[in-house]
């Protein structure tokens, strides 16, 4: 199965949501890798503290792959080499590999010898792993116009494909979010036109909240009570505005709940942060555990 994260644009949440959620499903057993994608902005390796990569990696990244300058992409093993999961694989867990970006790398045309490379490469990946996560470059990026046109192929018509859009919860990203899927140039207008069937298309996305503030938390406790009232008036106003614009509970796979450690570092959030050091939230684990329940799962994924 491949996932592709994708978002508006940069400050969603996207990367350290999809992070996380293939973290966790990787815990639950599934092989996964990820891919970074973000080709003018490779920083996944600072979410998996992988210090080889903390910005891209040089001579072998995808960029270099996809341009043809590499024979292959670069792979590194997060449970080994990153210093969160350096004591090596947990025990029941699946294997976690990341494909970093290139260093220094950026946008490019699409082009049939690009097409070409990244289906046969998600082909390869797909026979290895049971989940690919493909992180993408927020907006209307090329990297979105390549992973369109790769899906439509015929090689891939049998491999299972969803589609995360990302947005924080407030008014501006629900209306970009909706943009980015249903607008003029959207995902479902793009999808069309690169051959993909516009109702199927509709069927593979799914829209995840991100930082977003529960008004019915015990954590709001210390606001006033007119704040609190305020917060219960614009979580209903957006709940109406999201449904208004197609993004409502029909469509939304989950929620992440604001989390100081992710406000302040982009990271991992292991059990350990949560049980023991006592610096990030439980309902944060919560959150990327149903994710990666929702998108392993078809059953839960079709009944939402």
């Amino acid at each position: 199965m491949i996932i592709f994260s994708v978002s508006h644009k940069g400050g969603t949440g996207r990367s350290v949501t999809s992070t996380n959620l293939a973290y966790r499903a990787a815990l639950r057993g599934y092989n996964t890798c990820y891919l970074d994608f973000d080709f003018g902005s490779p920083t996944i390796g600072t979410i998996f503290d992988v210090e080889s990569a903390i910005d891209g990696v040089i001579g072998n990244g995808l960029h270099d792959f996809l341009g043809g300058r590499a024979a292959q992409a670069q792979r590194i093993n997060v449970w080994t080499e990153s210093k969160v999961g350096g004591s090596g694989q947990p025990p029941g867990a699946g294997s976690l590999v990341l494909l970093p970006g290139s260093r220094g790398g950026g946008e490019f045309n699409v082009d049939k010898t690009t097409v070409d490379l990244c289906t046969q490469l998600f082909i390869k990946l797909d026979e290895e792993f049971d989940l690919i996560l493909v992180d993408l470059s927020a907006g209307r990026s090329f990297a979105v116009e390549l992973a369109l046109q790769c899906t439509a192929r015929p090689a891939l018509s049998m491999v299972p494909a969803r589609w995360l859009v990302f947005h924080r919860w407030t008014r501006q990203h629900v209306r970009a979010a909706a943009d980015l899927v249903y607008g003029e140039r959207g995902l479902l207008s793009s999808a069309t036109s690169t051959g993909h069937d516009k109702d199927v298309m509709r069927t593979l996305i799914r829209f995840v909240r991100t930082a977003y503030i529960d008004p019915h938390s015990s954590a709001n406790a210390y606001l006033e009570p007119a704040q609190q009232n305020w917060l219960f008036e614009m979580d209903r106003d957006l709940e109406s505005l999201a449904a208004r614009l197609n993004l409502g509970r029909s469509v939304r796979l989950g929620s992440v709940n604001l989390d100081a450690v992710l406000q302040w570092r982009e990271q991992l959030i292991t059990d350990r942060d949560v049980n023991t050091l006592g610096i990030a939230n439980k309902k944060t684990v919560e959150a990327y555990e149903s994710l990666a329940q929702a998108i392993t799962d078809p059953a839960v994924w079709e009944s939402i």
